[in-house]
């Protein structure tokens, strides 16, 4: 992930993604919000929910965009935001979920050492429950199409 609403933005914009939300993910607190998220005090991390349809796009495809929209090397950080609510991470609904981020993690830390890159930062977890952020969160980009989300990705390519 970049910032959660660049990863949303790109999401979006896939075909057979059905739709997409902004929300927190891996925390203690019940019903977090931005404030409490960005104050590091609840353990959250900003995630995006994205629905697809697994005829017209696969979770290794979406897992492939996962990990060249962003620099899964950096730990709690994505350029300059810096915190845990940054960190990069896939939460995973089945131990099939789980197999595949696996394998796409460490295809794609192949293709990042052969560039010179660090080790993967990138967490591979269950699920814990997803907390709706805010409305002013859902979909941002759309309704501020130039507001703040730098892209932070490698520009290294992950071969499935």
């Amino acid at each position: 992930r970049r910032c959660c609403w660049g990863h949303e933005r790109r999401s979006w914009t896939l075909p057979g993604v059905s739709s997409t939300a902004v929300g927190y993910k891996g925390g203690h607190t019940s019903n977090p919000t931005y404030e409490q998220v960005c104050g590091r005090s609840t353990g959250h991390a900003e995630t995006v929910r994205v629905v697809h349809d697994p005829a017209v796009i696969s979770y290794q495809t979406l897992l492939k965009v996962f990990f060249e929209n962003h620099d899964p090397t950096q730990v709690d950080r994505q350029g300059n935001d810096v915190g845990d609510q940054y960190r990069t991470a896939i939460w995973t609904t089945t131990p099939e979920q789980a197999a595949a981020a696996e394998q796409v993690r460490d295809q794609y830390t192949k293709a990042l050492a052969a560039r010179g890159y660090g080790p993967v930062a990138t967490t591979i977890a269950p699920a814990p429950r997803f907390w709706l952020a805010e409305d002013y969160h859902q979909q941002y980009l759309d309704r501020v199409p130039h507001g703040y989300c730098p892209v932070h990705a490698t520009g290294v390519r992950c071969d499935l």
